[in-house]
């Protein structure tokens, strides 16, 4: 186990150093000049090439590299052109609001769809089944800012049940924080509890057709018990990968949630610094979202010694 741990955890540097090399040309060779977009379109070439100087812009992109590169290795992520300040001060301060609003969205995922998948397994093929998949259908195919409009006109506009946007913290009180966020975990989720609930549903109608559970059917045992004990126990690993995938792929959905909602999280500082061509900022979070998922899916292959016993490393 412990060997396994070690391997993985050196396995994910070159995989950072990889994903830092190719961040840091893509958002320079790209079109767009921060210099000129903080010099504001008044300023001239000599100001621009000021600024360009102060940022450090004129050097050569090797150079530009190393010195990024170390101060990465000391635990300095620089400081963001645009916020002009700290981009690990910047990154802890909108971290409350992501970590909140991906917590809430998995918990709900989670408790939604994996019962749901149960259920449809156990009524294969009826009208709960069918129900199941054509919802996993739709999930998948309305885009998230579409139904987070739908869902903003309908339950804040017409209803007025809750905000439209924004975000309180914990620290003004627990329901003023969940209220606000109970739509955008609600919109994020949609597609979450569509893929878990199909792999759940596909898993468990697997692990039903085996020889041990028509042993505990034939000893008696009550159907809810067959289900949860040996059905759902049986095909964890394949939910628990997927409930992981999910974790990791909410990296991309905060980005459009937060943004709708106004949600002064990771993925709205990601969308401004993008348009303000915010380096650092950029290349911050994408390192910092980066070792989430690598973490996440090291927690995952752990979890497997959990969930099957016949697993070892």
């Amino acid at each position: 186990m412990y060997k396994f741990l070690a391997r993985r955890l050196l396995a994910t540097i070159p995989v950072l150093v990889i994903v830092a090399v190719l961040v840091f040309l893509m958002l320079r060779l790209t079109p767009g000049d921060p210099a000129a977009i903080l010099a504001g379109d008044a300023a001239n070439t000599e100001q621009i090439a000021r600024i360009r100087e102060g940022l450090g812009l004129d050097k050569p992109l090797p150079v530009q590299f190393v010195i990024w590169a170390k101060s990465i290795v000391s635990g300095d992520l620089g400081e963001s052109f645009y916020f002009k300040m700290k981009v690990t001060s910047l990154i802890g301060q909108r971290l409350e609001a992501t970590v909140s609003l991906a917590t809430l969205t998995i918990i709900v995922a989670v408790f939604v769809s994996v019962p749901l998948g149960v259920l449809a397994a156990w009524r294969f093929g009826g009208w709960f089944d069918r129900m199941l998949m054509g919802f996993s259908v739709m999930g998948f195919s309305i885009p998230v800012f579409v139904l987070a409009y739908i869902l903003i006109w309908i339950v804040s506009l017409q209803l007025g049940w809750l905000p439209v946007q924004g975000y309180k913290p914990i620290s003004d009180g627990f329901w003023p924080f969940l209220k606000h966020l109970i739509l955008p975990s609600i919109t994020l989720s949609v597609i979450y509890i569509a893929l878990i609930a199909r792999v759940t549903r596909a898993s468990v109608l697997e692990a039903l057709g085996e020889d041990y559970i028509r042993t505990a059917r034939a000893k008696g045992l009550p159907e809810s018990r067959v289900l949860i004990r040996h059905a759902l126990a049986n095909a964890a690993v394949p939910i628990v990968t997927v409930i992981g995938i999910g974790i990791a792929l909410l990296i991309g959905g905060v980005v459009v949630t937060e943004s709708v909602y106004a949600i002064p999280g990771l993925g709205r500082l990601t969308v401004d610094a993008v348009l303000a061509r915010d380096f650092p900022t950029i290349q911050g979070v994408i390192l910092f979202f980066s070792v989430v998922y690598v973490l996440i899916n090291l927690l995952v292959d752990l979890s497997y010694v959990f969930f099957d016993p016949r697993i070892r490393y």
